[in-house]
């Protein structure tokens, strides 16, 4: 399976290109102008195993707002789109992951509906310059336009950066099984046949 995406998304606010190859790993390069969502991007495509390029200009003058919410929808549509049909991959994943302090489970069911439950708040407003709500709202950009359930379970921490570390990792995880070839699945699985 040739299971790639490229997304282009411009905007007044952003302009970003972004290109996935579903069964990589982990290589490419993110350039979004935020160090902080380029560590959490590297941490996706390693733990998820997927090759992810993206760049990305955004209004950072204004805040970090726009440009994570907009590689959060196109990361969505890249994964929607080389998805294909969803024809033979697992549907469902699921994964707990520790990070130091925190334990953060992540299930998805990439069945082409959206959902999203995000349980996992971090006290601070800021990890470094980061506002710390975008960890959410990148999540919930990324499920509306996956056509996926998600749902982020943060059972106990304190360090936002252990949080949201452990948030993407968990995340990657879950994502990456779902995604994954089943050799015992044949055509859509689902009993309605189609999602």
């Amino acid at each position: 399976m040739n299971r790639t995406a490229t997304i282009e998304r411009k905007t007044q606010e952003t302009d970003i290109r972004l290109r996935l190859t579903l069964d990589g790993n982990g290589q490419g390069q993110r350039n979004s102008g935020i160090g902080f969502l380029d560590h959490m991007l590297d941490l996706l495509a390693k733990h998820a195993a997927v090759d992810l390029d993206v760049e990305a200009q955004g209004d950072l003058h204004v805040d970090q707002h726009h440009t994570a919410e907009d590689i959060g929808i196109a990361l969505g549509q890249a994964v929607d789109q080389a998805l294909a049909d969803r024809a033979g991959i697992r549907r469902y994943g699921h994964f707990t992951l520790p990070m130091d302090e925190c334990l953060v489970t992540a299930a998805v069911d990439l069945g082409g509906r959206y959902a999203f439950e995000y349980h996992a708040p971090i006290a601070a407003e800021k990890i470094g310059s980061f506002d710390s709500e975008l960890v959410e709202h990148f999540w919930q950009s990324f499920a509306a336009n996956a056509r996926c359930n998600l749902h982020v379970v943060l059972h106990h921490g304190r360090n936002g950066h252990h949080i949201a570390e452990a948030v993407f990792k968990a995340t990657a995880r879950a994502i990456r099984m779902a995604a994954e070839p089943d050799p015992r699945m044949t055509g859509i699985p689902s009993t309605k046949g189609v999602l």
